[in-house]
C-alpha cells in the first residue's frame, strides 16, 4: 500500500488535468451515500467532530475521514486533519493512503470551477472573490483555467492577508489584474463571477447587488443556520448544487429561505452529476443569474485522490 504524502499531492495535480477528471467521474457511475459527520460530545459547546465520507466508482472504492477541532490553534495544532483511503474495487485490496488536506484544497477549487464551466457565461472577464484563507489561492486559479478573467477582485476582513494572497497570485498569473475594493456594490454589480469561499455566518452581500447574467459561486458554509447570501439571492436564480442530499442536509444558503417559504427542494435546477452527464444543459442565456453551491463530495475526494495515486505508480 502507498503512503502518498501532502507534498506528493501538490507536485501531482493540476488544474486542467483534475477538472477534467472530475467531469468524467460525474459523468459515469458512481455510488456515494450521505456523509455521516459526529460531534465528539454532545453536551460541550467545542464542536470537536469526526466526519466519515465514503464513495466508489468502477475503479476504486475509497473513504475520506476527517477530524475537525476547531479551539486547536491555541494549542498549536491543525484544527483540521484528514486522510482518504483507497482499495481496488475489483478485488477490494488497499491501494494508497492519501493526505486529505491537500487533496480537499485541490478537489474544491476544481469542482466549482467545473460548475462554472456549466454555469458562468463564456465571456465572463471579472470575477470578485471573498476570502483570503488556505483555499483562496486555489479557488482563483481554478477559475482562471476554465475562463479568460481579466480582473479578479479580492474581498477579505484582513487587508494585509488579502494584500499578500494578491502579491502571491499576481505573479503565478501576470496577465491578470489583481486588486482590492471596498467599493463592493459597484464591484458584485460589475462582476460576471461571484465566487464566495468564507467562515461568514451571514450573508456577503444583498442578491440587489447583482446583475442579470452573473454566476455565484458558494462553497465556505456548511451549516445549516448560516449562509454567504440571502434569501434573495436563490430566490432570483437558477440553483444547483454538487449533491442535492448532502447539500439539502447542510446548507442554510438553501435551507433558511426553504423554511421561509421562498424556496423548494424542487427548485433545485440539477445537481453536478447531471450537468457532467448532459441530463441538463446549465446556462442556456445570458440573462439569468446562476447559483452554485457546494458543501464537497467524497466522490470528487475519490477522483482527485485516485488522480494522484495513477500519477505517482505510472
Amino acid at each position: 500500500m502507498k503512503i502518498i504524502e501532502q507534498q506528493q499531492v501538490h507536485q501531482s495535480l493540476d488544474f486542467i488535468g483534475l477538472i477534467d477528471a472530475l467531469r468524467h467521474g460525474f459523468s459515469g457511475n458512481f455510488g456515494m451515500p450521505q456523509r455521516q459527520v459526529f460531534a465528539l460530545d454532545e453536551q460541550s459547546d467545542n464542536n470537536n467532530a469526526f466526519a466519515v465520507l465514503p464513495a466508489w466508482n468502477d475503479e476504486v472504492i475509497g473513504v475520506k475521514s476527517f477530524t475537525y477541532f476547531p479551539d486547536n490553534g491555541a494549542q498549536g495544532y491543525e484544527s483540521l486533519y484528514s486522510k482518504i483511503m483507497l482499495f481496488s474495487r475489483q478485488h477490494g485490496q488497499p491501494l494508497a493512503l492519501v493526505d486529505g488536506t491537500s487533496i480537499t484544497l485541490w478537489r474544491t477549487a476544481a469542482v466549482s470551477a467545473l460548475a462554472s464551466r456549466y454555469l458562468s457565461r463564456e465571456d465572463s472577464r471579472r470575477m470578485v472573490f471573498f476570502g483570503s484563507g488556505n483555499l483562496a489561492s486555489y479557488m482563483i486559479s481554478a477559475h482562471l483555467s476554465v475562463r479568460q478573467l481579466s480582473e479578479v477582485i479580492i474581498v477579505g476582513r484582513n487587508i494585509d492577508k488579502v494584500n499578500a494572497l494578491i502579491d502571491d497570485i499576481k505573479t503565478r498569473h501576470p496577465q491578470v489584474t489583481f486588486k482590492t475594493s471596498t467599493a463592493l456594490e459597484q464591484e458584485i454589480g460589475d462582476a460576471d463571477i461571484v465566487s464566495c469561499a468564507t467562515g461568514s455566518p451571514t450573508p456577503l452581500f444583498p442578491g440587489r447587488w447583482l446583475s442579470a447574467g452573473t454566476h455565484v459561486d458558494l462553497i465556505g458554509n456548511h451549516h445549516h443556520d448560516c449562509r454567504e447570501c440571502d434569501s434573495d439571492t436563490i430566490v432570483n436564480s437558477d440553483v444547483y448544487v454538487d449533491s442535492r442530499t448532502n447539500v439539502l442536509n447542510e446548507a442554510g444558503e438553501l435551507l433558511i429561505p426553504i423554511q421561509q417559504g421562498r424556496f423548494a427542494k424542487e427548485d433545485i435546477k440539477a445537481q453536478l452529476s447531471e450537468l457532467c452527464s448532459a441530463k441538463h444543459q446549465g446556462r442556456d442565456n445570458n440573462e439569468c443569474i446562476t447559483v452554485f453551491k457546494s458543501v464537497g463530495t467524497a466522490l470528487s475526494d475519490l477522483i482527485a485522490a485516485h488522480l494522484v495515486y495513477r500519477q505517482l505508480i505510472d
